[in-house]
């Protein structure tokens, strides 16, 4: 009876090691069966222009990677955001320095980390995919490379931003406030008319943040992974956290499992705040897409929202939350 039981045991264990890679490659199956041809765009927090922009791409038949790049270089562009592009905040020292990456369908991926001095980094990181062996540059080599590609020096410290900088440095300390934290990265995902998926990346990091630090912006993994048979993600807040985690990465191989874009940006949260008893001073916010088009987005903290753009028009849509 005994060793009925335990090879039923067994029996069963098997089947579930079998039966749970098998489950996945259905759902996956399923996907490029059911798929929908649906041209849509979204990224993180409500850069409504951004997603404009990049609808307008894909609605005249351009392709996901051209869309994400002219998406978030709208917000690189405005001076009136502080936590990308040119305007950003400066490091405690008052250099402003960008981070930024890219990855296309077909898994190829550029990123520029601590670039000083160019104004549109998520270009750079585009001319790193395209016209290097290589997947990353650094700090003054990827200035030199940028140059190299024609790009402009420009000075990057706003009036605003140096004032802002300047009456930080009389007590010099440093506290995120929830949803204001002075990093809110623009990460922008969308899936043109091929079907194809493409995202984008790019901040100013951490203001008044110790030199050289890079947070998880330009990280392939943990600020943006696409795999263009499953779906994509991004993520916005205290990149810190999401590197731990390899957050983006994550959420597509929850979807690749067979979980919902939402399913898998609440996982990805929980395990956050499973590692961190700190978690609620802080935020981190996820938004992902699936090859069906079929959306989703979780944070930390209440107040966090994404832009999205399709067919229909466009909405901010509010992310659910932790707490």
């Amino acid at each position: 009876m005994q060793r009925r039981k335990f090879l039923q045991a067994a029996g069963l264990s098997a089947t579930a090691i079998v039966t749970q890679p098998l489950l996945a490659k259905e759902h996956k199956r399923a996907l490029k069966r059911n798929v929908a041809i649906k041209p849509l765009t979204l990224c993180t927090w409500n850069f409504h222009r951004a997603s404009a922009k990049s609808w307008e791409v894909l609605s005249s038949g351009g392709t996901a990677l051209d869309a994400v790049e002219q998406g978030v270089m709208v917000e690189e562009s405005d001076l009136s955001n502080q936590t990308v592009g040119k305007g950003g905040r400066p490091d405690r020292d008052g250099e402003v320095t960008l981070d930024a990456c890219i990855m296309d369908s077909n898994g190829n991926c550029g990123s520029v980390v601590y670039l000083q001095n160019i104004a549109h980094p998520i270009q750079v990181a585009r001319k790193v995919m395209e016209e290097t062996p290589h997947a990353m540059l650094a700090g003054k080599g990827a200035e030199q490379f940028a140059y190299e590609m024609g790009f402009k020096r420009e000075n990057l410290l706003t009036p605003q931003s140096k004032a802002e900088w300047e009456a930080w440095k009389i007590t010099s300390q440093y506290k995120p406030i929830i949803n204001i934290e002075n990093h809110d990265t623009i990460g922008m995902l969308a899936i043109d008319k091929n079907g194809d998926i493409a995202g984008a990346c790019t901040t100013s990091g951490m203001a008044y943040k110790m030199a050289g630090r890079v947070g998880d912006s330009p990280i392939i993994g943990a600020g943006l992974f696409i795999d263009n048979e499953i779906g994509g993600a991004t993520a916005t807040g205290v990149g810190e956290e999401v590197m731990k985690t390899v957050g983006s990465f994550l959420i597509v191989e929850l979807m690749r499992q067979g979980m919902s874009p939402q399913e898998a940006c609440e996982e990805a949260v929980n395990r956050i705040v499973k590692k961190n008893p700190e978690y609620a001073n802080f935020q981190v916010g996820f938004i992902a897409v699936n090859k069906a088009g079929e959306t989703g987005a979780y944070c930390i903290q209440p107040g966090f929202s994404y832009s999205y753009y399709d067919q229909n028009g466009q909405e901010n849509r509010p992310a659910s939350s932790h707490l």
